[in-house]
């Protein structure tokens, strides 16, 4: 809705809402993107967020007439991807902080954070780097349940087709959380494909030898 910007509808309020509950903006820059296109993107997703986010205050009564001032209505700009920006877009980024104090998060590969050790000014400025590391048992466990409502089922770990399949998905994914997720997208579709209402270890499989999952 927010890349589109079309013709607004009734519906569209429940969006407002939701954008003022979390005000966050998430962006993920292109390959090679400039510094410029980052800046342009950027402006137009959080003026754009801020809009929707001030179209529901106002209906809500909180705010009575539209502001100049849309950044207030952000609170965090979380980018993915972001060892793809250059030394030029980070000293862009801490800038953009400095003036604005919106809070921001860089999401990158592992190791990223001694790439941002070589900035100064930016480093100062972390307040910590935190590590996702590979999904306990429990933690596995709690993250499918989820899936499998998603799916409309629930998850019975005294079952054995549901432990299979949890063991199945334990080692093809090695509680990595991205490639669960990738993973449930096709389950999801072999499901569907195949008129199927129960996830099995078969499953699992089924939707693994669509990926390509590296070695280690």
């Amino acid at each position: 809705m927010l890349t589109e910007w079309g013709l607004r509808e009734d519906s569209d309020y429940q969006v407002y809402a939701a954008l003022a509950h979390k005000r966050t903006v998430f962006y993920t820059p292109h390959v090679a993107t400039t510094p410029k296109r980052i800046r342009e993107d950027l402006a137009q997703v959080s003026d754009r967020a801020a809009i929707c986010i001030e179209q529901h205050l106002i209906k809500s009564g909180e705010v009575k007439k539209p502001t100049s001032r849309l950044n207030k209505y952000i609170d965090m700009i979380i980018i993915d991807e972001s060892e793809r920006l250059n030394a030029t877009a980070l000293e862009m980024m801490r800038d953009r902080y400095d003036r604005t104090n919106i809070a921001l998060m860089l999401i990158g590969m592992p190791g990223i954070e001694r790439k941002f050790s070589r900035f100064p000014q930016l480093y100062s400025r972390v307040g910590f780097a935190h590590e996702y590391r590979p999904l306990a048992e429990e933690e596995l466990v709690f993250v499918l349940r989820r899936w499998w409502r998603k799916l409309g089922q629930e998850l019975n770990t005294e079952d054995f087709t549901d432990t299979q399949a949890v063991a199945a998905i334990a080692r093809v994914t090695r509680g990595n959380f991205r490639l669960v997720d990738r993973l449930f997208t096709q389950m999801e579709r072999v499901m569907k494909i195949n008129e199927l209402t129960t996830i099995t270890d078969d499953v699992v499989e089924a939707a693994r030898s669509t990926l390509v999952i590296g070695i280690t």
